[in-house]
């Protein structure tokens, strides 16, 4: 399956001025397969996994010069490390700290090497090695596939450019845009972790899908069991379950357990962000940019990472979902909103930490909110969700007015349109917004 960040790994390859590379992002997103799909278009590839290999650990334990260890690392392996010619990756960094540590030495003493590194639960290893590196590496965020990606897997690359292409002026044919919308509701039932995706491109087996849903689920909760040290088990499980239900509204830590101190469910929260597994979206004033400057820490939503897993925690009947002649049904649960969501953190520029943002305002006379605001260029753009084709737009407009701003954007089921302040773009089309 061919990757959106496979064309930012290529561009990273030829850059005369590259630093070494740190791919991150949550397990199984599929780090390791497009590092090795870059691999092949080097003379040599040599992959080094600590996890795998521990052995491998004693080579960082005396000088971290980066020269000497590639000369191991050439022997050990039988293949050559020559800049220019071979891509060295270190995959599960986390397992050796050392190895963390060497990683600035790569870009002051070995600076034409190819060299990448990724690994699960890296983050967590990188806050407790501050001087690994800061300023002298490069990043690159990874996430599950876009529904753009899910539709290239398909090999439906001219419909994902059709999407690319649609806008007001110029809306979809209906045949067409009925069939993305069937599309995305398998996506939005399987969501886009890439074992699931491509069980569904090659057996078409949803059931499938669902069982090794339940597989990356299961192995994420064996993952919290690293992080005992830091809180209990069982909250951080609570807390992960608990964001698939309370997505769409202000996450409260009363919501869990409101005999549990919220410091202890805020800690949980923190790490599984950290860990990649879930998105916050923070509530901001949206008076002007930079958005982030006017944030209220303890006001937030939080999304999960990935929709087929928010979808699987929240036990919904899918044969319904998939039957059902209204595609409303589907957003039982704010998959919709969930959705939108991920999308926007998948097409955000992959080399910054993504951040999202809501409005929300609590008066007597006025209750609104504005489920996303994003700044494009020195722009402040407020997106509405609606799973279907119905609902008012009474916060949208208000906040248009109190804001001064040109427009806004309806996300839903219909197709490219407009009207007055309001540019309609189809659910399907998330992408064409960054």
């Amino acid at each position: 399956m061919l990757r959106s960040i496979e064309r930012h790994l290529e561009q990273w390859k030829i850059d005369p001025v590259r630093k070494p590379l740190v791919i991150r992002g949550a397990r199984q997103v599929g780090k390791t397969y497009s590092v090795r799909q870059l691999g092949k278009t080097f003379t040599h590839f040599v992959e080094v996994n600590f996890e795998k290999d521990r052995q491998l650990a004693g080579l960082f334990s005396g000088s971290l010069d980066p020269r000497p260890i590639c000369e191991k690392l050439a022997v050990y392996y039988r293949t050559p490390i020559i800049a220019g010619s071979t891509l060295l990756f270190f995959d599960e960094l986390q397992a050796c700290p050392d190895a963390i540590r060497a990683l600035r030495f790569f870009h002051e003493e070995f600076p034409e090497l190819h060299f990448v590194a990724a690994g699960s639960l890296l983050e967590f290893a990188l806050t407790e090695i501050p001087s690994h590196g800061v300023g002298r590496l490069a990043n690159l965020f990874m996430h599950p596939l876009s529904f753009r990606e899910f539709l290239t897997a398909l090999g439906e690359e001219a419909l994902a450019q059709m999407v690319m292409t649609g806008s007001a002026a110029h809306p979809l044919v209906d045949l067409f845009h009925r069939r993305l919308l069937e599309l995305l509701r398998v996506f939005l039932i399987i969501g886009g972790m890439p074992e699931v995706v491509r069980h569904y491109v090659e057996q078409r087996d949803i059931l499938g899908c669902q069982r090794l849903l339940d597989d990356i689920i299961l192995t994420s909760r064996d993952d919290f069991a690293k992080y005992r040290h830091r809180a209990p088990l069982g909250r951080l499980d609570e807390v992960f379950h608990a964001i698939a239900f309370q997505t769409g509204c202000k996450f409260k830590y009363s919501g869990i357990d409101p005999t549990v101190k919220s410091t202890l469910y805020k800690e949980c929260l923190d790490m599984l962000t950290l860990a990649g597994l879930v998105h916050k979206v923070q509530h901001t004033a949206a008076r002007g940019i930079p958005l982030g400057a006017q944030i209220k820490p303890n006001m937030f939503k939080a999304i999960l990472f990935d929709v087929g897993i928010h979808l699987r925690l929240q036990r919904n009947d899918i044969s319904a979902l998939l039957t059902s002649p209204q595609f409303d049904d589907i957003n039982k649960g704010n998959i919709a909103e969930a959705f939108v969501g991920t999308e926007l953190v998948k097409h955000s520029p992959p080399n910054l930490q993504p951040a999202l943002y809501y409005w929300h305002r609590e008066a007597k006379s006025s209750n609104a909110e504005v489920d996303y605001v994003l700044q494009k260029g020195d722009n402040i753009v407020p997106f509405e969700v609606k799973s279907g084709s119905k609902g008012s737009m009474q916060s949208m407009n208000l906040f248009l007015k109190e804001r001064n701003l040109p427009y806004g954007v309806r996300i839903s089921t219909e197709n490219f349109s407009a009207y007055d302040a309001i540019q309609v773009v189809p659910l399907y089309a998330v992408g064409n917004l960054l």
